[in-house]
């Protein structure tokens, strides 16, 4: 349903446009990001989500949007709409429109926003556009970030002496370090599961994989593979969009550990991103603290984030923390509902 606003002389429509044409916005952006792709949609339609694109436009020209993730709450309280690294915008002034139209035009009772990473000179005041703090983030509020855009010496001059060590030793081991095809994720997947129950924590099925595969690979993205002999060693995913990379999903095995298959593969995908024009490689996820507290705790601490900040703090990037998660409530008794639960869930 269209729904029109005058602003300036311009005629603003909501509208849901193609998924070619959003993709084409999407790819504008200064701040694009893999999370707002349709294709990311598509993949969350089948796991859980419904996806919808919610857009401003005058004319054929998208001004503002947001791919928008629909979660129906329990007891039938209605819909979350949540916007992953998320939305856009031409000018500040239409950030409230959109979220005016994304309420229209889904019926969610609040909307949950991670608009991923802003400058200090450019981060929009959400507060002021009735959005709060949430005590619920889903992607990981902090990453360390590399930056590849110089030569391989200098990026392996910034990174601490270990990790620098190991990335070479993993280069003479007689490591083959290729892109994987769709074949491949059998033994990805059960890499997976293996690397997960060693450390932990939750992974993806194999039906899940393949559909990432299917519709993010090779267009945003590669299945990169470390094998000696015909031995799987270490396994990642690796998409870019942009100036960025992002490092999501990773499998190790026990095997010949001291090779440090890790650290190659992890090398590989630096080279591959470069290749791809990338000045950014994000590595996707540590515990959300100052870098004080980081560097007190991470050799004591192995739960959740804390077991891969010990591997990704060597790699020379830089700590970023994103904006994080905002709430903005349209039905507030649905709203102290879904806080009610959380604290009881926590």
């Amino acid at each position: 349903m269209a729904h029109a606003l005058s602003s300036e002389g311009q005629d603003i429509r909501d509208i849901e446009p193609s998924a070619a044409a959003w993709d084409r916005f999407v790819c504008a952006q200064p701040r694009a990001h893999l999370l707002q792709l349709s294709a990311w949609g598509a993949l969350k339609s089948q796991f859980d989500w419904d996806a919808r694109i919610v857009a401003l436009a005058n004319g054929d020209a998208i001004l503002a949007g947001a791919l928008v993730l629909l979660r129906r709450l329990p007891a039938r309280l209605g819909l979350m709409a949540y916007a992953p690294m998320g939305g856009f915008a031409s000018q500040e002034s239409l950030y409230p429109r959109l979220w005016a139209a994304i309420r229209r035009q889904t019926g969610a009772a609040f909307i949950k926003l991670e608009p991923g990473h802003f400058t200090a000179e450019t981060a929009p005041d959400f507060s002021r556009m009735g959005f709060k703090p949430s005590p619920q983030t889903i992607q990981p509020p902090r990453t360390i970030v590399i930056d590849i855009g110089d030569d391989n010496d200098r990026i392996l001059k910034r990174m601490n002496q270990g990790t620098r060590r190991k990335v070479r030793k993993s280069l003479k081991s007689g490591i083959a370090y290729d892109e994987g095809a769709r074949a491949d994720l059998r033994s990805f997947s059960r890499l997976m599961r293996e690397t997960g129950a060693r450390n932990e924590f939750g992974v993806h099925s194999e039906a899940y994989f393949e559909t990432v595969y299917d519709l993010l690979l090779p267009q945003y993205g590669a299945l990169l593979l470390a094998k000696r002999a015909g031995e799987l060693l270490a396994a990642i995913m690796v998409f870019a969009l942009g100036d960025t990379a992002w490092y999501l999903y990773g499998a190790s095995s026990r095997q010949h550990s001291n090779l440090h298959a890790t650290y190659g593969i992890q090398w590989a995908a630096i080279q591959w991103a470069k290749a791809r024009g990338c000045r950014y490689y994000d590595l996707w996820g540590v515990p959300d603290y100052d870098e004080a507290t980081l560097e007190s705790q991470f050799r004591q601490r192995r739960d959740g984030l804390w077991g891969v900040y010990g591997f990704k703090r060597g790699w020379g990037g830089q700590l970023r923390r994103s904006l994080g998660a905002w709430d903005k409530a349209y039905n507030p008794f649905v709203y102290a509902a879904y806080r009610a639960a959380l604290r009881l869930r926590n």
